[in-house]
Formats: C-alpha cells, structure tokens, sequence
C-alpha cells in the first residue's frame, strides 16, 4: 500500500530505512553490495555502503557487512574466491565509500595507512544550523562516558584541555583526561538554507562517532536526524527549527524517523598511485537537500 500524498511516501521510505537491509536474505545482501561496487582490482574492492547497515554484527543485528564478505567474494570472482577482509568501519548509519581487501596481507596493508593518517577522507553533512566560523578546524580530544539519566546510557564527548576561566575570560590549560583520544576534524560550510547547512568534512583523525560529536558539541551544529548526539542528558528524537520542519513538510512528532545525513563522499588512497573515489549522495540525502534549497556544489 503506497501511500498517495507525497508527504507520507516520503515518511514511510524515511521510516523503512534503517529495516530494509535487515529483512533480506544475506545472498541477496551480498548481490546489493556487489551492484553497489565502485571499483576493483587484484587488492580491493571499493563498495557504496547503503544506510542502515552494520559493518559489525552485534546484539539484534541480523544482517551485517561482515558476514557476508564470502559470499560476496564468490560473486565478484566466480564462485572461487577467498573471503574479503574489512580495512576500516563506517557507523551503521553513515553511507559511502568503503574499503575491502581481497587478502589479509592488503587488509593489513590499508588498515596501516588509514593508522598512519595517510588516507585522506571527506564526508558531506547536513547539520542544523550554521558554524562559526564558516570554516575552520575543531581540535577538541574526544572520551567515552556513562550519562546519568531516566535511562542511563554511554555516549561520546568532547574533554576539552582548555577552558574560559569564568573571572576573567581568559583561556586556562586544564589536567588532560588519561582515557580521552585526540580528535581533529577540519570543516568548511558549502551551502545554507533552511535552518540548515551543508558541510564538508575532513576527520584527520578517526575517533569512534568524531565528526557526530564535533559538530553536535564542539560547533553545536548537530547533524540532521542525529537523535543520539542532539541531546547531552537524554535519548529523545531531535528538536527542529520550525523553517525545517516546514521545508521538509515534516511534523516535530515524525522527526524521529529522520535518518542521520552523513556520508562518506570521497576517500584517496596511496596505494602505488594515488586511488581517489567519490561517491554521489543517497537518494533520501539528495531529496533533504533539494527540500531544504541547499544548493549541491558542482565538482
């Protein structure tokens, strides 16, 4: 049953989203990510991650990425094949380019330049509200900590070095947190409509959720339909600015279906000569920015 008015279809492919790729037969998993393959040679296999799919399996994940690499090997290379490895993860929710290695010897290979930050990586965010400034780099290290609430859950954070001191508003060097990782993401904005911006991001370093915690904490530009990281102290669907809401033809009750918009668009890796992938946009990424008028920039 599709529905007719344009609003709801556009809200029901929103909400079946992340379901999807978990309902489907894993031979049928592995088909989509071989039509869904950029590149390949003797060493790799370059894939267009869709939304919604794990790389790792876990508690309730009946599909992932990681499981079906045999199959998917078997069908890029006629039934013989040894499995591909993984080189690096992207977030369930984050599309693009990623990685597979067609032995463990490349595997360790590529995980070794991404490690030595040698892999260049830019990703595109829709995010609400605008940076300032425009552009700039956010060097803010990054830890892991329990959030005390109605439903305590654990989130990512920044832990600062630095801090105004409240007397006289001068910057003040504060005790490093042992467990925090160094983070560095470099950002320029691209487009803004609608409440909203586009960005370009360029993560130097590769901290679990970086670029989600960054923009939401460090910038306080959340990106759009990141529902964990809109909120320090709770787990509730993000709030809206009403010229959004309006532009997306969304109510603020449905806002929770909104899907996290970030996608990993380009990745150049030293391998010999220089390999540089780019990826479009998904579909629902593509129909958020021609709702919200943000005008994709031409390469």
């Amino acid at each position: 049953q599709i529905p007719k008015d344009p609003t709801q279809r556009w809200l029901r492919e929103l909400s079946s989203l992340s379901q999807q790729l978990q309902q489907v037969h894993p031979n049928v998993l592995a088909k989509i990510l071989k039509e869904r393959t950029l590149y390949q040679n003797e060493e790799i296999v370059v894939i267009d991650k869709p939304y919604g799919l794990p790389v790792h399996g876990g508690p309730g994940i009946k599909n992932c990425i990681a499981d079906v690499l045999p199959i998917l090997a078997k069908m890029l290379e006629n039934m013989k094949a040894d499995p591909l490895h993984l080189c690096h993860r992207l977030d369930k929710e984050t599309t693009g380019v990623m990685v597979l290695a067609r032995s463990k010897e490349a595997a360790e290979k590529i995980r070794l330049l991404f490690k030595t930050r040698q892999v260049q990586k830019t990703y595109w965010a829709i995010v609400l509200g605008d940076p300032d400034p425009v552009e700039g780099v956010v060097e803010i290290p990054i830890v892991e900590k329990e959030v005390q609430s109605h439903q305590s859950h654990y989130k990512m954070t920044l832990a600062p070095n630095y801090r105004l001191c409240p007397e006289d508003g001068k910057v003040t060097k504060i005790r490093k947190n042992r467990h925090a990782e160094s983070a560095v993401t470099r950002y320029r904005r691209l487009a803004a409509a609608s409440s909203c911006s586009l960005l370009e991001l360029q993560p130097i370093t590769g901290v679990k959720h970086q670029l989600r915690v960054h923009l939401a904490y460090g910038l306080g530009c959340p990106i759009l339909g990141d529902h964990k990281y809109s909120h320090w102290s709770k787990l509730a669907p993000q709030k809206l600015p009403e010229l959004t809401l309006r532009r997306l033809k969304l109510e603020q009750s449905k806002a929770r279906h909104l899907p996290l918009h970030l996608h990993a668009r380009r990745l150049c890796l030293p391998l010999g000569q220089p390999l540089d992938f780019v990826c479009k946009p998904p579909l629902f990424f593509q129909k958020t920015l021609r709702k919200l008028e943000l005008d994709i920039p031409k390469d």
